[in-house]
């Protein structure tokens, strides 16, 4: 089945964050299918057909424009010269009235829910992702809520997508019988639709909030980053609350199984890794009662409604003092975190793929 199937590789980053990882977790699954991957680095183990390096979110907006022009007129002669039968690509890009029969992978729609004024992601999600998604054979999604939101968004009948969850690598996050250290963690980046803001109101409402820490691991971003700064003073925790900035793949662990919790209160989220890894870390977990979370929590956490810093603030408070809580949250998480695997989801994805060869 040679070259039948290409798997568009064009946008993987140095500094993974949400797709990144997906995909690079994913395409060793996909092996059954033979594929090519259009890719800048080699793989071994693969047949790679190499792309330009410069179409990655490495290179800012103008990585994100050349991959927009590469995907409409490079790709489909590519496509063409390989004799394809299909294209997957693991975020909704694909060239578009070329003649090319794709599947897309769409993660979710957070820039039209929670729309920034002048964000290049409007059109694009607003023009060309429906576009895409129209042409595309089929379209694999990472949760039941994004399901719903491509249907109430772009009226794409449900027949049409495929809900893959998500999972988490499990050589790397696990139990590591660390000390439980006096922070709470929240990990990810800090646009406002994540409320960094209320986790930080609801932080200094704690009881004896003196003796706590509230670790952000995520880049600092010039648009939000100040603003928690001023914040975190006017509410006087300026010591207690740290500022992490971006922290490696390989730390996470460490700081995951080191927390008291894992907090993240997000407004919405298409999946959201960070509570599968921390649940994975026997970390207890604070989570949103919307959008996927409850998906991926199951009943292994605490949901708590995002709106809501009181809940947030009792939840925190609940998990500090009682260590019963803390051991029970623990133990299901684990447990929860094993129904997932990428095993599970690569193979869930082969399979759809496969229909279209």
């Amino acid at each position: 089945m040679s070259n039948l199937t290409l798997i568009n590789l064009s946008f993987l980053s140095a500094k993974p964050t949400g797709i990144t990882t997906y995909a690079n977790n994913l395409f060793p699954y996909l092996q059954s299918l033979n594929p090519t991957l259009l890719i800048a680095q080699e793989n071994a183990n693969f047949t790679c057909y190499p792309i330009p390096p410069n179409l990655t979110p490495d290179h800012g907006i103008k990585g994100h424009l050349h991959r927009l022009v590469w995907t409409q007129f490079q790709l489909p002669q590519i496509y063409k010269k390989l004799k394809s039968q299909l294209l997957f690509s693991p975020l909704p890009e694909a060239p578009l009235y070329a003649n090319c029969r794709f599947v897309v992978m769409f993660h979710d729609l957070i820039p039209l829910r929670f729309p920034r004024r002048f964000s290049p992601l409007i059109p694009y999600h607003r023009y060309y992702t429906p576009q895409v998604l129209s042409q595309a054979q089929h379209i694999i999604c990472n949760s039941q809520a994004t399901a719903k939101d491509i249907t109430k968004f772009y009226q794409i009948p449900t027949s049409k997508i495929t809900s893959i969850p998500l999972a988490y690598d499990r050589s790397h996050f696990r139990f590591l019988n660390l000390p439980t250290r006096n922070y709470f963690l929240y990990i990810g980046r800090q646009d406002s639709y994540k409320n960094v803001h209320r986790l930080i109101t609801a932080f200094a409402a704690l009881l004896n909030c003196k003796d706590y820490e509230l670790w952000l691991a995520g880049s600092t971003d010039p648009r939000y980053t100040p603003n928690l700064k001023v914040q975190v003073e006017e509410l006087g925790v300026t010591n207690q609350v740290k500022f992490l900035d971006y922290v490696p793949y390989s730390e996470l662990p460490k700081i995951i199984n080191g927390a008291i919790a894992l907090v993240f209160p997000s407004l919405w989220e298409g999946f959201g890794l960070p509570v599968l890894e921390a649940m994975a870390c026997g970390t207890p977990v604070i989570t949103s009662n919307i959008s996927s979370l409850p998906e991926v929590a199951g009943d292994a956490a605490i949901l708590i409604n995002p709106y809501n810093t009181g809940e947030i603030t009792a939840a925190m408070q609940a998990v500090a003092t009682d260590s019963g809580l803390r051991s029970h949250l623990s133990t299901q998480g684990i447990a929860r975190a094993n129904q997932f695997s990428w095993e599970k989801t690569g193979q869930a994805t082969a399979e759809v793929l496969s229909r279209y060869l």
